[in-house]
């Protein structure tokens, strides 16, 4: 495992790569009823593993996919319960966050010097891949946050990138957190035949983020090679892999490493931190 560069700043950001359940799995009754309780616990934990209070966020979740990248313009953005045949309540939960349309211009910014085409727009709300890790990891909802598209063409390397042209945001309090699932097949969940199949594409993932980090960027850039790789996210499912792409191109010269691991509906789900 490649370790923090000590040259960069003590107080730099690292960048999260995180799973968030599913659906508003955290705030709900559940069959077996413990089944996500380590994941919450994990995710409550979280910020005090920070060097300080993120200034802001910038969140980038599996559940925004757009042709060209686009970040969040509105000052109170409004939640987007995009999810489907849930108890009544959960389509009630709030997370009242600001967003920061001055550090929305500032991404886009980023992104053209990059010659990666970012747009703003200034109505869409937050979906449920950022609100509902949200309430666990910081539930005062007093940091100001903006949520950031992944681009469309599930494409690795375009996802990377992304990462690398916000790269320069850690140095400014600013925490990037990719918001995803490490095993995202609906079919294989509650499946115990997909236990293995899920231990063996975690295995490698775990391999490749703790490898040097060119060669991390490479193993991740050909994701879908990789052993049991289409198993654990078909064709089609992938945006729940790529939130680990935009984390990584983000501390492309730094190590990273897995900092939770579970076996949660039959199959294994890890979560990854880099440049800390």
């Amino acid at each position: 495992m490649d370790k923090l560069d000590r040259t960069q700043p003590s107080n730099r950001m690292p960048t999260w790569y995180i799973p968030h359940g599913g659906g508003p799995c955290f705030f709900m009754d559940w069959n077996p009823p413990h089944e996500w309780d380590r994941m919450a616990t994990f995710l409550r934990g979280l910020s005090s593993t920070l060097p300080k209070k993120p200034k802001a966020i910038v969140m980038i979740s599996a559940h925004w996919l757009e042709e060209t990248i686009t970040v969040t313009g509105s000052s109170n953005p409004e939640l987007i319960y995009d999810y489907y045949g849930f108890p009544a309540h959960t389509y009630e939960l709030q997370y009242p966050a600001n967003g920061d349309p001055e550090l929305a211009q500032k991404i886009v910014q980023l992104l053209e010097v990059a010659n990666i085409p970012a747009k703003i727009d200034p109505s869409r709300g937050f979906d449920h891949g950022m609100f509902i890790p949200m309430m666990l990891m910081f539930p005062d909802a007093d940091i100001p946050i903006v949520q950031v598209s992944l681009n469309s063409n599930l494409d690795p390397q375009t996802q990377m990138n992304l990462g690398q042209a916000l790269e320069k945001l850690r140095d400014q309090g600013i925490l990037i957190i990719g918001s995803g699932m490490s095993f995202h097949n609906m079919r294989a969940y509650g499946d115990p035949r997909f236990s293995p199949v899920s231990d063996e594409f975690d295995d490698w993932l775990t391999k490749t983020v703790e490898s040097e980090p060119k060669e991390r960027h490479q193993g991740l850039n050909q994701w879908a090679n990789a052993p049991s790789a289409r198993l654990s996210h078909p064709q089609g499912q992938e945006e729940h892999l790529l939130p680990l792409m935009v984390a990584s191109g983000a501390a492309y010269k730094e190590g990273g490493h897995r900092v939770f691991s579970d076996r949660v509906l039959e199959t294994t789900i890890s979560a990854y931190v880099f440049g800390q």
